[in-house]
């Protein structure tokens, strides 16, 4: 393809606007996507390349508004370290070639149209899985559901291993930023929850310190059996009997 020819076929996206400074509307939502988010880059081993992005425009047409899913994940897809761009600054479906794999979408309240018009617009551009967090309950007693694209259309599923992705999704209760709660969080195919890094830097240091807490009992056995050989010595010694060295 020559350059002129692919400066036509590029859309026009001067008209666009790829950040509007929305904020969060909720500090459980914040603390939820940065666990998405984090926990992905700081311990999965994905085999390729991978963007996970919280409340990042979702552009999949030149005149129509962008989706904003609060988390998505997209696989096999290398970003651009040249953010400046105005083209590397949301994720253009047209610049990365496909839709993402994957998009979460926390409940906040009843208004959101998490299993209205959002399940049939993620059908309609192609997201493989649509996940749906409820933490709060607002739509009934579900607090997750999954759905699977077949077709164009989703069909919701019990199973929450995403075999296209090579994720799993599993709801936690622990501590997370200090906060308790019910959170939802990455595993792997055995249910081994995707650690955070700061997980993973607590389960070092609790390698290092059995492994100082081992040695150190291994010397104190050590010191033990010298202290009853040496006794041994000393009683054999008392009775006329030299011990063999």
């Amino acid at each position: 393809m020559s350059e002129v020819l692919a400066i036509e076929l590029t859309p026009d996206i001067s008209h666009i606007i790829t950040e509007d400074d929305t904020p969060v509307d909720n500090i459980f939502s914040a603390k939820q996507q940065r666990l998405l988010v984090e926990s992905l880059y700081s311990s999965w081993q994905s085999t390729v390349p991978f963007l996970v992005c919280a409340n990042v425009g979702l552009f999949y047409s030149r005149t129509l508004p962008p989706f904003v899913p609060d988390v998505f994940l997209s696989l096999d897809v290398s970003v651009t370290p040249d953010w400046r761009q105005k083209e590397n600054r949301a994720y253009f479906v047209w610049e990365f070639g496909k839709p993402p794999e994957l998009v979460i979408e926390i409940v906040s309240n009843k208004v959101g149209n998490e299993l209205g018009k959002k399940l049939r617009d993620y059908a309609r551009i192609g997201i493989g899985y649509y996940v749906v967090l409820d933490p709060f309950q607002q739509l009934g007693e579900t607090r997750l559901q999954v759905y699977e694209l077949q077709g164009i259309h989703y069909v919701s599923r019990t199973e929450t291993w995403l075999e296209d992705v090579g994720l799993g999704l599993t709801l936690w209760r622990g501590v997370y930023e200090g906060v308790e709660d019910t959170w939802l969080r990455w595993c792997d195919v055995s249910g081994n929850m995707i650690p955070t890094g700061a997980e993973r830097a607590a389960q070092a240091e609790e390698r290092a310190r059995q492994a100082e807490e081992q040695s150190r009992q291994a010397e104190e056995q050590s010191r033990q059996a010298e202290e009853r050989a040496r006794r041994l010595a000393d009683q054999l010694r008392s009775a006329g009997i030299e011990p063999e060295v």
